[in-house]
């Protein structure tokens, strides 16, 4: 935190622009000694914070870019420190000469995720809504990135603090009761913390169950396409992505192991699969793709089995309908515009699942499809007005923790138990809830998530 920093803050590739970032206390004197204003008047140390300003990089007599500077002074900035951005042109020769003569100048190469990590440690952003940074930039879909900003303004923030504020209300009041009993009384007391207890284990169930979606939003929907060798699935694959990623080919078991993409359907993220064709088969590298996906079956959020239906159902088919049980799955009853030997009906009354016909020669059907996930996963609407998502697997691991503490408060107060008991349990389910927010959380913890974000951020 006694360093200054700084790092290129926009992609590695050739650009309009590039940006190089620097953030510390001494970011005021770096830039004045390498930036030069257009009639070499300005003096950048002098000018107003959260300003502009026009002119060049400069390696001593060297001429190093035509920029722009912005200037923010701290606090007010993304760091909570003095802050500078150099707006230089988008080269990736050019980007890294400008870097090298800010780092020559004073500054040290920032680490991965630091500048967001000093707005953390500065107090500028919670460590939910630090986390939620990196999931904007990840964002895969129009509903990720809605969530994660959602997050970033403080979504999830906001109803943690409510649950922790109650929570500390009633270990501070049973506290205080057990130091001063002459005049706080407990009697009945119990009662009441009960129903607290529960309306906020109701809270953090809430919360838990909106993980699951959470996930999905934010990493997709792990899809996985069944069938039989030439129903189709490598062209739905074709079809959805919009190009060619899989061969298709008229021979039967073309495709032998498993080929992921993420699409978007019109907002909805799907981490989709394709795999080898189902079948009975002695060819030794064929058998391997089979049964990688029978496993990717089995980890699957959706499986879209993909029927031909202008051929009859088989051994192969008996057994693809046995990996659906107990799953979400669609049927994609393709191949329309050939005649059928098999109804949409018959595979409905077999599998118990939802049948929407797809040609993928013609392009149709792929509305419907949406539509199809959007109800099973969503509801039909996502919405981040009123319900909070929870897209991080270590939030909910603290939410259980909470969960359990919460549990256990209960369990306390049934058995009658003393009330010094429902403290401990209550500070357990506190603290476990400030681990989202950031705190009680250990330096190597806290250096461990922000090391996954990218240099410059």
């Amino acid at each position: 935190m006694e360093t200054t920093i700084a790092a290129i803050s926009t992609a590695m590739s050739a650009s309009g622009i590039g940006i190089v970032r620097i953030s510390g206390e001494d970011a005021m004197n770096v830039i004045s000694r390498i930036y030069r204003s257009k009639n070499g008047k300005k003096n950048i140390k002098e000018v107003k914070t959260h300003t502009i300003h026009y002119g060049y990089i400069c390696d001593g007599e060297e001429t190093v870019d035509e920029v722009l500077v912005m200037v923010m002074r701290g606090p007010k900035t993304y760091t909570g420190e003095d802050t500078v951005e150099i707006d230089c042109h988008g080269g990736v020769f050019a980007m890294k000469k400008v870097l090298e003569t800010v780092l020559k100048n004073g500054a040290q190469v920032a680490e991965p995720g630091e500048f967001t990590k000093r707005a953390f440690l500065n107090g500028r952003l919670d460590l939910s809504q630090a986390e939620a940074v990196m999931d904007v930039i990840q964002a895969k879909s129009d509903i990720a990135l809605k969530g994660s900003v959602e997050q970033l303004k403080g979504s999830v923030l906001r109803v943690i603090r409510e649950i922790r504020a109650k929570l500390l209300h009633h270990i501070a009041y049973i506290e205080t009761a057990l130091d001063d009993p002459e005049h706080f009384d407990l009697e009945g007391y119990p009662d009441e913390l009960m129903e607290v207890v529960k309306e906020e284990a109701e809270e953090v169930k809430k919360l838990l169950k909106s993980a699951d979606d959470g996930k999905m939003i934010q990493e997709g929907i792990r899809t996985v396409i069944l069938g039989k060798p030439n129903a189709g699935k490598s062209s739905l694959l074709n079809f959805l992505v919009g190009e060619d990623r899989a061969i298709v080919t008229e021979i039967a078991g073309t495709t032998r192991d498993t080929l992921e993409e993420y699409i978007s359907l019109h907002g909805i993220s799907l981490r989709i699969i394709d795999t080898a064709g189902i079948r009975e088969t002695e060819d030794i590298v064929e058998k391997i793709g089979v049964e990688k996906a029978r496993q990717m079956a089995e980890k699957a959020d959706l499986i879209l089995y993909v029927v031909d239906s202008s051929k009859p159902l088989d051994k192969n088919d008996e057994e693809i309908m046995e990996l659906l049980h107990g799953r979400k799955s669609i049927i994609i009853y393709n191949k329309t515009d050939l005649t059928p030997v098999v109804s949409p009906q018959h595979l409905e009354e077999k599998t118990g699942k939802q049948v929407i016909p797809v040609s993928v020669v013609e392009g149709s059907g792929i509305e419907n499809l949406e539509t199809a996930i959007k109800e099973m996963f969503f509801r039909g609407e996502i919405s981040f007005n009123d319900e909070v998502y929870i897209t991080n697997a270590r939030h909910k691991t603290a939410l259980e923790e909470a969960e359990r503490s919460l549990n256990m408060v209960m369990e306390s107060i049934e058995a009658g138990m003393p009330e010094d008991f429902f403290s401990i349990d209550l500070m357990g389910a506190y603290e476990s809830l400030g681990k989202i927010m950031g705190e009680s959380l250990g330096e190597d913890l806290v250096n461990e998530i922000f090391s996954k974000f990218c240099v410059g951020k």
